[in-house]
C-alpha cells in the first residue's frame, strides 16, 4: 500500500501519507471480510489441520453468528470510508478484490494453477490501490515484480502444504493438481523471472536517471534474499506460511531491511 508515495518521494507529504493510511484500513478490513468468509467456508476442514485447527472459528473462540455480524460491521466500514474517500479506481479495485476472493472462496481455490494466481493478483491489488487512492501512477516495473515475488510466496505456501499432507495424509481438491517437483521447478522459475525483471528495472535508463547508477548494486540483495528463501523452502522446507518465515528469519529481515535502506539513500538522500 506505501510502495507508490515511497518510491514517488512523496512519503512526507502529509496529504498523501493520510490517503495512503485510509487506503490501508480500508484494505485491511475488505481482506478481513474476505478472510470470515474463507474460514466460515473452511470450518470443518480447518479443524483437522495441525495449524487451522486454533482458527478462531474452527476452534470455536468465536461464533458463526458473531462472524457474520463482524462482516456486516466491517463491510459498512469499507463502504463508508470509499464513499468520503474513495475515487473511481479505488472503489473498482476494492470490488475487484472482494468478488474474486468471493470467487476463490467458494470455487476458485480449488482450481489448481489459479488459486496462487488469484493470491498473487490479491497482492498486486494493494499496490494498485495505494497509487490509486494517492492518484500516483504505478509503474509497469512495480506490477510485474509485485506479482513475481507475490506468487513465489503462494507456490512456497502450496509447496509447504504438499509436505504436510504427505506427512498427516490430509489434503485438499487444489493440492491433486500439484506435486512437491512441480512446485519446485515453478518456485525456481518464477525466482529466475523476478531477478531477471528486476535487473531489467535497475538497468532501465529512466529509473537509473530517476535515483542514480548506484541502485544497480541493489541486486545484490535481491538475489540474495531470494536465495535464502529458496534454501529456507527447499533445504529446510519452512515455506507453508511465508508470513511466518520473514517474520522469524533473521537473515531475511537483514536483507529486506538492507534493501529498503539503500532506496531511502537513493530516494531521499540523492548522492552526488
Amino acid at each position: 500500500m506505501f510502495l507508490p508515495i515511497f518510491f514517488a518521494s512523496k512519503i512526507f507529504e502529509l496529504d498523501l501519507l493520510t490517503k495512503t493510511f485510509i487506503g490501508f484500513i480500508i484494505f485491511s478490513f475488505i481482506s478481513s471480510c474476505v478472510y470470515i468468509i474463507n474460514d466460515y467456508q473452511d470450518i470443518e476442514a480447518d479443524k483437522l489441520h495441525p495449524e487451522k485447527k486454533n482458527r478462531p472459528l474452527a476452534s470455536g473462540a468465536v461464533s458463526k453468528r458473531n462472524a457474520i455480524l463482524t462482516l456486516f460491521f466491517l463491510l459498512i466500514i469499507v463502504v463508508t470510508l470509499l464513499c468520503f474517500f474513495g475515487n473511481i479506481k479505488t472503489i473498482v479495485f476494492i470490488s475487484f478484490y472482494f468478488v474474486m476472493n468471493l470467487a476463490y472462496s467458494y470455487r476458485l481455490k480449488h482450481v489448481p494453477i489459479v488459486d496462487v494466481v488469484i493470491i498473487a493478483v490479491g497482492f498486486l491489488l494493494r499496490v494498485l490501490v495505494g497509487g490509486s487512492i494517492t492518484e500516483i501512477f504505478v509503474s509497469d516495473w512495480t506490477v510485474i515484480l509485485t506479482f513475481t515475488l507475490a506468487l513465489i510466496l503462494a507456490l512456497g505456501k502450496r509447496r509447504g502444504e504438499i509436505l504436510n499432507a504427505q506427512l498427516t495424509g490430509k489434503t485438499r481438491k487444489a493440492l491433486s493438481g500439484y506435486n512437491r517437483e512441480f512446485l519446485d521447478i515453478c518456485i525456481s522459475l518464477a525466482c529466475g523471472i523476478t531477478i531477471v525483471f528486476y535487473v531489467m528495472f535497475i538497468l532501465s535508463p529512466e529509473v537509473q536517471q530517476k535515483f542514480h547508477h548506484y541502485i544497480f548494486y541493489t541486486f545484490i540483495f535481491v538475489f540474495v534474499g531470494i536465495l535464502r528463501y529458496l534454501q529456507q523452502t527447499m533445504v529446510f522446507n519452512k515455506s507453508e506460511s511465508p508470513t511466518k518465515l520473514i517474520y522469524k528469519d533473521l537473515f531475511l529481515q537483514m536483507t529486506i531491511v538492507l534493501w529498503g535502506l539503500a532506496f531511502v539513500l537513493l530516494i531521499y538522500f540523492k548522492p552526488s
